[in-house]
């Protein structure tokens, strides 16, 4: 019986077996480098801003969209001048954008926080790093005092901050530890018509 199965199985009982064949060799793919932190973009050395100037800055910080005619005339300068002195601001680095002023409640941004952090010494570039990508962080500064980073962050409701905190910040490995101070009103206190300009 044992012959017929052999017989049957093709194979000679007398011939040894073919070694068996080693399993394909696996190799891992290579593990990509680490990007480097960009460095800041070196901006050229502040220039002084002279009285026009501010008043510039404080018609734009009222409204963005304020053109170079009426800002050239409310600053009694030439449309060239107004042209010039704003496209330096760009340059210097003094006006760091345009954008609109947000009422965030109104916006569907009900819940406001401002959250400190404590964090791994000199890990100040990839905290921030991510910080910049939470939804809803709208400010961020490194400070001195009892806690090393203030961010401020507009949420939708409660839940949605929670899980921001609990989930996101909080998994940040550099993050030593976080408080949650809930805002509960807030006043924006930007540039207003008559005030003079060094209050502005």
């Amino acid at each position: 019986m044992a012959a017929e199965q052999m017989a049957g199985s093709g194979e000679d009982p007398g011939r040894p077996a073919p070694p068996a064949a080693a399993p394909a060799a696996t190799t891992a793919p290579p593990v990509p480098p680490v990007p480097p932190v960009p460095e800041p973009v070196a901006l050229p050395p502040a220039r002084p801003l002279d009285a026009i100037d501010r008043d510039i800055l404080r018609i734009l910080q009222t409204d963005g969209r304020a053109s170079i005619r009426s800002v050239a005339e409310r600053v009694h300068v030439s449309r060239a001048n107004a042209y010039a002195r704003i496209n330096r601001l760009v340059e210097d680095g003094v006006i760091r954008g345009f954008g609109a002023r947000v009422d965030h409640e109104r916006a569907g941004q009900g819940a406001s926080a401002y959250i400190t952090l404590k964090i791994v010494q000199n890990s100040w570039r990839t905290v921030r790093e991510q910080l910049q990508a939470l939804p809803g962080a709208t400010h961020i500064a490194l400070v001195s005092g009892d806690f090393d980073v203030l961010l401020l962050v507009h949420t939708p409701d409660n839940r949605a901050l929670r899980e921001l905190v609990l989930t996101r910040i909080q998994s940040i490995p550099e993050v030593l530890s976080t408080r949650t101070l809930l805002v509960f009103e807030e006043t924006d206190l930007g540039p207003r018509p008559g005030r003079p300009a060094e209050l502005a």
